[in-house]
C-alpha cells in the first residue's frame, strides 16, 4: 500500500500554487473546478499534493496546524538561504537530533508546517 497523495484544504488557491510550485518544487498535474471547489493536483514522481479552495467556506486553519509535511533536500542550509532570500522566515530548527538527520520547519501559506530533511547518511 502506498500514500497516492495528500489533500489540503486552502484559503487562496493561487498563493498555494505558488508557494508549492516555486518553493518545493512541484508542478501542476491536473486543475479543475467541481462542486464550488477549485482542485489542484501537484506533484513530482510519487510526491503528490491536493490542494482544495472551497468558494463556499474558508478552509479550517485550526486543522492544518496538526499537519506536517516533510520534503527531502540535498541540504538544509542552502534550501534556507533559498527561502531567505524569498522571505519565507524560518519556522523552527534546524534540528539534528542524531548523526543521521537535520532538518528545519516553515510555515505554507495555510500554516501547514513543511519539513525540510537532509539525511546525512545514504541508506542506499
Amino acid at each position: 500500500m502506498k500514500i497516492l497523495w495528500v489533500t489540503l484544504n486552502v484559503d487562496n488557491m493561487e498563493e498555494s500554487i505558488a508557494f508549492y510550485r516555486d518553493v518545493i518544487g512541484l508542478r501542476i498535474l491536473r486543475r479543475m473546478e467541481e462542486n464550488g471547489n477549485d482542485i489542484a493536483y501537484m506533484g513530482d514522481g510519487e510526491t503528490k499534493v491536493e490542494l482544495m479552495c472551497s468558494k463556499n467556506h474558508a478552509s479550517k486553519l485550526g486543522v492544518a496546524r496538526h499537519v506536517t509535511l516533510a520534503f527531502q533536500v540535498n541540504s538544509i542550509y542552502e534550501m534556507m538561504e533559498t527561502l531567505i532570500e524569498r522571505g519565507i522566515p524560518v519556522h523552527g530548527g534546524p534540528y539534528q537530533p542524531n548523526a543521521r538527520i537535520r532538518f528545519f520547519y516553515v510555515l505554507d501559506p495555510n500554516g501547514v508546517k513543511i519539513q525540510f530533511v537532509e539525511n546525512l547518511i545514504d541508506y542506499t
